[in-house]
């Protein structure tokens, strides 16, 4: 199959399956609903602004998966898993409060989440960016640093939630406020909103963050991120690759290492993942799991899918063209590759090239 004729996301999705494949990842395939059980149990785990329902005909709720690391985790028992996936999910569009189909390529590792899944997992994140284009960027954070110093702060969930959400605005002002609102000492809170705005490459951003790390909860965290960003600073992706402790996810699902994926084009993230150990755990799982997904999406909105030309090569004819010449004409055209298309008139269609077998002299 030609890759011409592909849309810029099939191509990424055939290239990650590819990926997945070759490092051990085994396909996952999964029906278009299920139970709505399911889901309305960990509603706060998923993307996107509600569920959408039907009734089977034996009345049963059903829904139109909204999400699909649920559904291996339901299936996945207490073994170890490695598996890739390429799934439509359905969701209600927080912005147009319209049903939208959305396609997504992921994994998701269940068990032997040690240093090398963790590093393997964000290294295949960092690969996949790179399969979309090589201008990228992926940030890391660690749930487990953060956690530490905010349980320093003291408070309540209540505060802790309101804290999480301007850290992930990179709001040091609102975050300041908000602590002094609290009580928090000073010290305390001058540790926070530095952890906050550390941003860079791996090795500057450890530096700073080793003296942030007081107790044994934030020591352990941090040593399990200095070793995986340890085997990262060694691949070919090391200079894309930054710390950024903004990169929070809901900590009743999520623990240890988080990160979120950009392409130059696209002003939104379009890989998202991370370890997800505490949502095991309340689906009554009793091991470790790490994965992400990439958005394939919202890769129309990259500025390559902005063709110049709708075909490479228009082949005029009329109806004295000879047709052994048009068909001979068109099929050697295609067998190079062009994509190519025989009109009587151009209209509005927009080519590189074009054949004339008119006859007729144009201008």
């Amino acid at each position: 199959m030609s890759e011409n004729i592909l849309k810029k996301e099939e191509r990424v999705a055939f290239a990650l399956r590819s990926l997945y494949k070759k490092y051990g990842y085994l396909p996952y395939k999964m029906s278009k609903f299920e139970a709505y059980d399911l889901y309305v149990a960990n509603k706060d785990f998923l993307v996107g602004d509600g569920v959408i329902t039907f009734n089977d005909t034996d009345g049963k709720l059903l829904a139109l998966k909204p999400d699909v690391t649920l559904s291996i985790i339901k299936n996945a028992g207490e073994e170890s898993r490695k598996v890739y996936y390429h799934e439509n999910v359905y969701r209600i569009s927080g912005e147009t409060k319209q049903f939208k189909e959305l396609m997504q390529v992921g994994l998701e590792r269940i068990g032997d989440t040690g240093v090398y899944g963790l590093y393997e997992t964000v290294y295949l994140a960092s690969a996949s960016l790179n399969e979309i284009s090589p201008d990228f960027v992926l940030d890391i954070s660690h749930l487990g640093v953060l956690s530490a110093v905010l349980q320093d702060l003291g408070g309540d969930n209540a505060f802790r939630k309101e804290i999480m959400a301007k850290i992930a605005k990179k709001n040091a002002h609102e975050t300041r406020a908000l602590c002094e609102k609290q009580g928090v000492a000073p010290k305390k809170t001058e540790r926070l909103l530095t952890l906050v705005k550390t941003y860079g490459d791996m090795q500057s951003v450890l530096k700073k963050l080793a003296p942030l790390c007081e107790n044994e909860q934030a020591k352990t965290a941090f040593a399990e991120l200095q070793a995986v960003c340890s085997l990262l600073t060694k691949t070919e992706f090391a200079d894309k690759i930054r710390l950024d402790f903004s990169v929070v996810n809901d900590m009743s699902y999520y623990n240890g290492i988080v990160f979120k994926g950009f392409v130059g084009g696209v002003c939104e993230g379009v890989l998202s993942g991370g370890q997800y150990d505490r949502l095991m755990e309340r689906m009554g799982r009793k091991t470790g799991a790490i994965g992400f997904a990439v958005y394939l999406d919202l890769l129309e909105r990259l500025s390559e899918n902005k063709n110049d030309y709708d075909i490479d090569t228009l082949v005029l004819y009329n109806a004295h063209t000879d047709l052994n010449v048009l068909s001979e004409t068109v099929a050697s055209l295609t067998s190079t590759g062009k994509s190519v298309s025989a009109l009587k008139d151009k209209g509005k269609l927009r080519f590189r090239e074009i054949v004339d077998l008119t006859g007729e002299e144009r201008k």
